[in-house]
């Protein structure tokens, strides 16, 4: 099928009442606000949340917006309250999702001599640019099991882990927003399992485990690359759809990578010709 309707598994005993609260609970909204932001009384909410009430389809949209839940988890919301799901998942094949695919291999492109990558929800690549081809020859010696993971790619040992000058300080940060995208709900088991695994390999430091609140934030990252040599250096921006009412289009993420010095800016143009 070349479109379907997204929806996250739901366990059984788990009714709207308790995603609704776990959602509130990981968005860190009180039950006042939340219930003032989806103009329904507080005790109605209560009643929705125990599993006492019923909310309306009207009312659980008007509760994921006011959440901000990612399209895919409405469409869970709306299933376990006993509606069909909204938002549908479309593939990028097909062709009402031909502009949008034009704008991304227009991106792509458009990066050349430098590197772009498309990616999910759950950092799985699915696309690159040639660009992003010629810098991964590079490294012939990198083997990352499938599937291709831009995480995974930075921890496993036989990934590009080796030659990154900083990866202490680019992982940390990595597994620290990984983290924060586990934590921020209940649907995300996923980013979860993909967090356990890159905290299970070797090296790793013990107190990359948890949530580091004080660790201080910086304007951008840097990533350094050991070859031949020399350093290469790229920070990167992460483009995606803003008013995207598909579930494939909202979990996109197009990250683009620039020369962060005049070294690394003419290797990539070097390479290009």
């Amino acid at each position: 099928m070349n479109a379907s309707v997204s929806v996250a598994r739901v366990a059984p005993h788990q009714h709207v009442g308790s995603l609704l609260r776990q959602w509130r609970r990981a968005r860190g909204v009180a039950q006042l606000t939340l219930a003032c932001e989806a103009a329904v009384s507080t005790r109605h909410l209560s009643y929705v949340e125990s599993g006492r009430a019923t909310p309306s389809r009207a009312l659980v949209l008007r509760l994921c917006e006011a959440l901000q839940m990612p399209l895919r988890e409405r469409n869970t919301l709306l299933l376990a309250a006993g509606y069909a799901p909204q938002y549908r998942e479309t593939d990028l094949d097909t062709p009402q999702m031909a502009e949008a695919r034009r704008a991304v291999d227009f991106i792509l492109a458009q990066q050349e001599p430098y590197p772009a990558i498309v990616l999910d929800a759950h950092w799985n690549l699915l696309a690159t640019n040639a660009a992003t081809r010629r810098f991964l020859a590079l490294f012939p010696q990198c083997a990352v099991p499938e599937p291709a993971n831009g995480p995974r790619l930075v921890f496993h040992p036989r990934g590009l882990r080796p030659f990154i000058a900083n990866w202490e300080e680019v992982a940390s940060r990595m597994i620290q927003r990984l983290h924060r995208e586990a934590a921020a709900g209940p649907g995300n088991a996923r980013s979860r399992a993909l967090l356990d695994e890159l905290l299970g390999y070797p090296g790793v430091p013990d107190c990359w485990h948890a949530l580091d609140l004080e660790q201080p934030p910086v304007p951008f990252l840097c990533v350094r690359y050991r070859h031949s040599g020399t350093t290469l250096s790229f920070f990167s921006t992460i483009t995606t759809f803003g008013t995207a009412q598909d579930v494939t289009l909202q979990e996109l993420r197009i990250e683009c990578f620039f020369p962060a010095d005049d070294i690394t800016r003419s290797l990539m143009i070097e390479l290009a010709g």
